[in-house]
């Protein structure tokens, strides 16, 4: 099909503006693909910061379950009086108070100097764990007034109460009108710890 002169003329601006248009929209296609991509890059990285926001939010909810924790187990020590240097007065204040209470004739104890546990696995650096041995003899009715002893010693706190051994042996034969005598002897080797905390210091 051939076209005049005039008729070329007269196609000429509607050719033009087609072409325009299809510049146009095939540069629009091109804008919409690029900020297409620029959009997934946009949200790709908010899920990555996302995510990684999401990860801190459990690691300090889990840094400050783990210090809540340490922080109920330090105050419980602290009241027991663990936490800090020898109470030999308490000590003794203890000892005089469960021979009273429990009417034991014969209770006999030495503590021996403090020393420094160098072996105490998953302690923190700045802390010290000390240990003072305590030798008790004790004469006894039977097994069960050492157990009560034990127990009593445990729960005066002003150290962690950790039992080496004892050892129990019969001071003798029942007499007839003896009435209640001891018939038994205990020999307890008993480490009195306690924990420094050099932190809390400087």
């Amino acid at each position: 099909m051939n076209f005049s002169a005039d008729e070329l003329k007269r196609l000429a601006l509607p050719l033009l503006a087609c072409l325009a248009l299809l510049g146009a929209g095939a540069g629009l296609v091109a804008w919409t693909q690029g900020e297409q991509l620029a959009a997934t890059r946009e949200l790709a990285a908010d899920r990555v910061e996302r995510t990684q926001a999401r990860d801190r939010l459990m690691r300090i909810a889990e840094e400050e379950r783990d210090v809540k924790q340490k922080m109920e187990v330090y105050l419980q020590l602290k009241s027991l009086g663990i936490i800090g240097g020898e109470r030999r007065l308490e000590w003794a204040d203890a000892m005089a108070r469960i021979r009273k209470e429990r009417e034991l004739p014969d209770l006999r104890y030495r503590v021996e100097r403090q020393r420094l546990l160098n072996s105490v696995a998953g302690k923190p650096a700045n802390v010290e764990f000390y240990a003072s041995t305590m030798k008790v003899e004790l004469a006894l009715l039977h097994e069960g007034d050492l157990m009560r002893f034990l127990s009593d010693l445990r729960e005066s706190g002003n150290a962690y109460y950790a039992v080496k051994g004892c050892k129990l042996a019969r001071t003798g034969p029942a007499t007839a009108g003896a009435g209640l005598a001891p018939r038994l002897r205990a020999e307890c080797e008993i480490d009195l710890i306690t924990i420094l905390d050099r932190a809390s210091k400087a």
